[in-house]
């Protein structure tokens, strides 16, 4: 007799890559992608996606994205990436590596976040940081919930290293920015990708000192996803979700790198969902929302 029971749903993930500053476009995604009625099993990050993956993953529904929207204003507004000019030289000269104190962060981030440890949130969550120790990825899948955002968010020479263990760790972005694979080999076989716009703009070759190392890391880190959408095992969907972010924004003058432009939240947000929420319609159909019910939840 044939089994009557609906199949299993596949794993669905949503992996949130990093982007500095314009990490407020992935919410504007988030925002699509509720109102669509597409909720995660699992969810992954890097650097400024490990802060919108945790608050998703603590809350994966509608109300999780205006938390995330005042999170992205108060990083604007909570000194994380501000101060004057003599502060942050001052900053610099007594520690020699970073030019901003990551109080500000940790603070913002206890606030923000509902629980103190991984474990503890409604769903799976991991996200990854650069161990200098070990020269190698390190995955936080467990432990305090902060001090893993914070490991994936400490962008050399902004931020400090965090020690953990007697051991140091530094943003994620430089080993795996957008990492695909991770969600794939923890048995994601439909995955959402959240990045910040630059994998949807063309590269252009350095035009001063400044944007050699940075176009050098760019192509180091759009390597590593295209190897991983290239080695992408039978049976697994990935779909790339459009930032819609505004040209003068684009990898060729490099300002998606900029940390301090926070001022552009809103904007960035309501680009990304409108983007997105097309993108949605065309892949899954304008309906999809109402066939799932339109639930404010998980499946």
């Amino acid at each position: 007799m044939e089994d009557s029971r609906p199949a299993r749903p596949p794993a669905r993930a949503f992996v949130l890559g990093g982007g500095g500053a314009l990490g407020a476009y992935e919410v504007g995604m988030l925002k699509a992608l509720f109102a669509a009625g597409v909720y995660p099993d699992l969810v992954v990050g890097t650097s400024v996606g490990a802060i919108n993956g945790a608050a998703v993953a603590a809350d994966p529904s509608r109300a999780s994205v205006a938390r995330l929207a005042g999170l992205w204003t108060g990083l604007g507004r909570a000194g994380v990436f501000s101060g004057s000019l003599l502060g942050r030289l001052g900053t610099a000269v007594r520690s020699g590596t970073h030019l901003y104190h990551p109080t500000p962060l940790r603070d913002l981030l206890s606030c923000h976040l509902p629980v103190t440890r991984v474990e503890e949130l409604a769903l799976p969550f991991q996200c990854v940081a650069a161990n200098i120790e070990r020269a190698a990825e390190h995955w936080f899948a467990a432990g305090p919930l902060v001090d893993a955002v914070l490991a994936s968010c400490a962008v050399p020479g902004l931020l400090p290293p965090v020690r953990l263990d007697g051991e140091h760790y530094v943003d994620g972005g430089l080993v795996n920015s957008i990492p695909v694979g991770r969600a794939v080999a923890l048995g994601a076989s439909e995955v959402y990708v959240l990045q910040v716009g630059r994998v949807e703009r063309p590269l252009a070759p350095p035009r001063a000192p400044w944007e050699v190392a940075l176009v050098a890391f760019e192509i180091a880190r759009r390597h590593r996803f295209a190897r991983d959408m290239a080695d992408l095992p039978p049976g697994v969907t990935v779909r790339v979700l459009p930032s819609g972010s505004a040209p003068e924004e684009g990898t060729g003058a490099l300002r998606q790198l900029r940390h301090r432009s926070f001022g552009r939240t809103a904007e960035r947000i309501e680009r990304a969902y409108a983007a997105s929420s097309r993108y949605l319609d065309t892949v899954l159909g304008p309906a999809r929302g109402a066939a799932d019910g339109t639930s404010d939840g998980p499946r």
